[in-house]
């Protein structure tokens, strides 16, 4: 398996668990994404996945219902995302992107699977769940933001940082840095 599955992988096994633990009444719980519901989040993610893959000539199936039941619409998805990336020739497609020449499986490990993890926030947040991030995502996280400089603040990314409180944990400060209040 080569590195952008594998990365997908860890990213989606804890998504698809929160996602199939959520309550169906809670899906239409406002997320922290301002104007979204835990669905939007969800759909969020599918359509900006099947949008990068479809700008690159890379067919991921068509297009689900997420609003009939966000967890099976993501199920559905992800598994399809896998078989796609299960092709080493996909990852190593080479395009001109934002920040220059690059692959769409630097670009999805670095974009996509970090918006993964921090949508994963979002929706664990909307419905009272624990995200469960390990350190191992806060490196990811805190990594990614490094990686995007300002263009991280662009609109539709994330909201400016929020601050924090003296003695704040990690998780915390890396959300916060993302727009995200604890």
């Amino acid at each position: 398996m080569n590195d952008t599955a594998m990365q997908f992988a860890a990213a989606d096994r804890p998504l698809t668990e929160l996602l199939d633990a959520v309550p169906s009444a809670a899906w239409s719980s406002p997320s922290p994404c301002e104007g979204w519901t835990a669905a939007d989040v969800v759909g969020h993610l599918i359509d900006t996945q099947r949008d990068f893959f479809g700008r690159h000539g890379v067919d991921v199936g068509p297009a689900l219902d997420v609003a009939g039941d966000p967890a099976a619409a993501w199920r559905a998805h992800a598994r399809r995302v896998a078989e796609v990336l299960a092709d080493d020739a996909v990852p190593a497609l080479a395009f001109d992107g934002f920040f220059g020449p690059t692959t769409i499986g630097e670009t999805f490990e670095q974009f996509y699977v970090w918006d993964m993890q921090v949508h994963r926030w979002d929706v664990a947040r909307a419905v009272g769940a624990d995200p469960g991030l390990t350190d191992e995502e806060l490196d990811r996280m805190e990594a990614g933001a490094d990686s995007f400089g300002d263009t991280l603040y662009m609109d539709g990314i994330c909201r400016p940082p929020v601050e924090v409180p003296p003695g704040a944990d990690r998780a915390t400060r890396a959300l916060a840095r993302l727009g995200r209040a604890v």
